[in-house]
């Protein structure tokens, strides 16, 4: 996946994704039951592409990288829910900080510079952008994360809070590192 989705996993889940095509393809048949209808369903495939994966006739690592994003996704979906659902209630009761260190630009009035610097930051998450987060982890959209995660750092340490420079628009790219807590 990506650095955003990557940290928000390693903090609410206690065990990493498999990490090979063959361990992640063989922890969807398993959540499938082996129902290789299902799991072709999931993936895009034919249920014969599927079959063949399972019987070892066809080697998993050799598929198209659609397949292979397909496949992280999906297991990346399932993996410990009841898990994901306890760290995902505990974040939202106690509150979320993202600990970064990044490349910020702005746009603001004239008189001000524009030009993007890397900062490190730590800030809280505003609790009303928290469940689009939670939303964006689900669904592995990293793009979609970043931007959210941008939007929560310039609340609150560009704009602090609201209470300043409201027409700031931040950008927030180049990642170093990202940690949450």
């Amino acid at each position: 996946m990506g650095k955003i989705i990557d940290a928000l996993r390693a903090r609410i889940q206690t065990r990493s994704l498999p990490k090979t095509a063959r361990g992640q393809f063989n922890a969807l048949m398993r959540k499938e039951k082996g129902n290789t209808a299902r799991v072709a369903e999931r993936l895009g495939l034919s249920r014969r592409q599927v079959q063949r994966f399972a019987k070892g006739d066809r080697d998993i690592r050799k598929s198209k990288a659609e397949t292979l994003a397909a496949l992280r996704r999906e297991v990346s979906r399932d993996h410990q829910p009841r898990v994901t659902a306890k760290g995902i209630k505990d974040a939202k009761s106690r509150g979320l900080t993202i600990e970064t260190r990044a490349n910020f630009g702005f746009h603001a009035a004239a008189g001000s510079t524009d030009d993007s610097r890397m900062r490190r930051l730590t800030e809280g998450v505003p609790d009303e952008l928290l469940d689009d987060l939670f939303e964006a982890l689900s669904n592995g959209d990293e793009e979609k994360a970043q931007e959210i995660a941008g939007e929560a750092l310039a609340m609150e340490y560009f704009r602090d809070g609201g209470t300043r420079a409201g027409g700031l628009d931040v950008t927030f790219g180049d990642i170093d590192y990202i940690d949450f807590h």
